[in-house]
């Protein structure tokens, strides 16, 4: 048998866990529906971890005239929407491999075929009732109270028909062999990810169990490859934006970032609003074009709701590298709950939240601060 792990107690004592196979794949699959976790949404995304909304267990095409006579294990999909097809076997052998890993590409490659966003909504509904649970209140849990369900299935029907998702092959043990298919799979298929999940059993004799899972699969170059794919294919603009915080972040901060946002566009051409790109961080920068030097950057506004600032870009260049007019910043930003260091030219970058300036005055005080900044740069 395998090697164990070490478990200390309250008590001082050292509890050896010896590896343990499962007693069936069956055993691995309820696991799964239980603990969706497992599935290590941390390991595949490690800026932003993935979270898993179960679609079905033993999800088949839903097109009755297809040839296809076999079902997937389980169908989640993350919290931007990307289906996540995965595959549970205990240990496959070879013949088993070279079968799960066609299945699997051929629903990758049919998916809106087999599942059209209707046929999921069905399968999670489904799903929903024979747990016993409300669909709208797993939505909420999975999303949050702002969550917008109808623009989330939107998505997940541009994701299937970008050909994005994700597929994953789950047993407790990856082969060498499995492992390299799996990492070659992964840096040739864009915008499909093919990864390897590895979760491991170990049993303690007086029956204290732990489960521990590991990615397979991300070679640096697939993340490379997968990264600037992302970033190429989402860059901001107005319409995107906006439609995105108020998806996220709700109504009222929406429209206070469209308050800031239309104060930008009032100052141009002397303020520039530049979009961003970014699943994560996207959002819009307004600057004031410099001749000669660098332009300031005076706030950013992004998707998690937040007005950012850089304290460097302020504090390395006139008139607020002079110690008065630094001083005179600090106390004017401090007054809008954005604290800058005490000495200028340090890397920080306070950040304000937007749901603080529900009140109009106080969204007001913020527009006037940075009126008085674009004053007090245009006298150099």
């Amino acid at each position: 048998m395998a090697g164990g792990i070490y478990l200390i107690q309250d008590d001082d004592r050292l509890v050896e866990m010896m590896e343990q196979p499962y007693d069936s794949e069956d055993q691995l699959q309820d696991l799964l529906v239980t603990y969706p976790n497992l599935i290590a949404g941390d390991q595949i995304d490690r800026a932003t971890a993935r979270r898993w909304l179960l679609i079905s267990r033993e999800a088949a095409p839903s097109d009755e005239e297809t040839a296809v006579q076999w079902s997937l294990d389980h169908l989640f999909l993350d919290q931007n929407a990307v289906p996540t097809l995965v595959d549970v076997r205990r240990t496959p052998n070879a013949e088993l491999r070279q079968k799960v890993l066609g299945q699997s590409i051929d629903y990758a490659a049919n998916a809106l075929v087999y599942w059209p966003v209707d046929s999921i909504i069905a399968l999670f509904e489904a799903n929903c009732r024979d747990r016993g649970r409300d669909p709208e209140q797993i939505f909420e849990e999975f999303l949050g109270a702002n969550g917008n369900e109808e623009r989330f299935w939107q998505k997940v029907k541009t994701n299937l028909q970008a050909g994005k998702v994700r597929l994953v092959f789950v047993a407790d043990e990856i082969s060498a062999e499995m492992r390299r298919v799996v990492e070659f799979l992964n840096e040739q298929m864009d915008p499909v990810e093919v990864l390897a999940l590895e979760i491991k059993q170990y049993v303690s004799e007086d029956g204290l169990k732990t489960l521990v899972p590991r990615v397979i699969g991300q070679t640096a170059e697939a993340q490379q490859k997968k990264s600037s794919a992302t970033r190429e294919r989402r860059r901001w603009d107005e319409s995107s934006f906006f439609a995105e915080i108020k998806a996220r972040r709700g109504a009222d901060e929406a429209q206070m970032a469209k308050a800031i946002y239309l104060w930008a566009k009032s100052q141009e051409p002397e303020v520039q609003i530049h979009w961003g790109t970014g699943d994560a961080y996207g959002g819009f920068a307004a600057q004031l074009p410099q001749k000669g030097r660098k332009p300031y950057q005076l706030f950013t506004v992004d998707i998690a709701g937040r007005m950012e600032i850089s304290a460097d870009n302020y504090g390395s260049q006139p008139p607020f590298n002079a110690e008065q007019n630094w001083l005179e910043l600090r106390s004017k930003l401090s007054s809008i709950g954005l604290s800058l260091p005490i000495e200028p030219g340090e890397r920080r970058s306070p950040s304000l939240a937007l749901f603080t300036l529900q009140d109009e005055s106080a969204l007001q005080q913020v527009m006037q601060t940075f009126d008085w900044v674009i004053e007090k740069i245009k006298t150099l």
